[in-house]
């Protein structure tokens, strides 16, 4: 790859950055996994970039590259056996006063997100980044329309999760 090219990609990598931590955030349980994640999609990026044409945005690719990376690693996850991490097994033995903060509310969101299924999350992610439903049609390779239905979905099993 040219010094140019190289040049761009760690400019727009730089400018966009939090769109992968994000997207980490989403679908990571612990600090070890968000960072190996975030070195995934980075490296993923960095091979695809020589196919980026620019029909979209740079960041609406990111977006794109980044859930399908994590979709892909969340479903090889899924058929490894599951264990506790040893944050959550603290959580557990550990009583912990009630907080009424937004940093509390964000918690209880995350917690309720990592229930959903991984297409739904990515829905979720781009609906929370005021995605218009055609960019997320776009960027999820589904209709708008089929877009809209899934997020009504999503938006009824997040009020079950979050209001028993």
């Amino acid at each position: 790859m040219n010094k140019a090219l190289e040049h761009s990609f760690v400019e727009q990598l730089k400018e966009n950055q939090n769109i992968i931590h994000k997207v980490c955030r989403l679908y990571t349980n612990n600090k070890d996994a968000h960072n190996d994640l975030f070195q995934e999609i980075t490296i993923q990026l960095w091979k695809a970039y020589p196919k980026f044409r620019g029909d979209s945005k740079f960041s609406t690719w990111m977006y794109r590259v980044g859930l399908n990376t994590a979709i892909t690693l969340y479903r090889k996850n899924k058929r490894r056996i599951q264990t506790s991490e040893f944050d959550a097994l603290q959580f557990k033995i550990k009583a912990e006063e009630y907080d009424d903060t937004e940093e509390e509310q964000l918690k209880l969101m995350y917690s309720a997100i990592h229930q959903l299924n991984d297409i739904e999350k990515a829905l979720v992610f781009l609906y929370l980044e005021d995605k218009d439903y055609k960019e997320i049609s776009a960027t999820l390779g589904i209709s708008e329309v089929n877009a809209r239905v899934k997020m009504n979905r999503v938006k009824n099993k997040l009020r079950t999760i979050l209001n028993p």
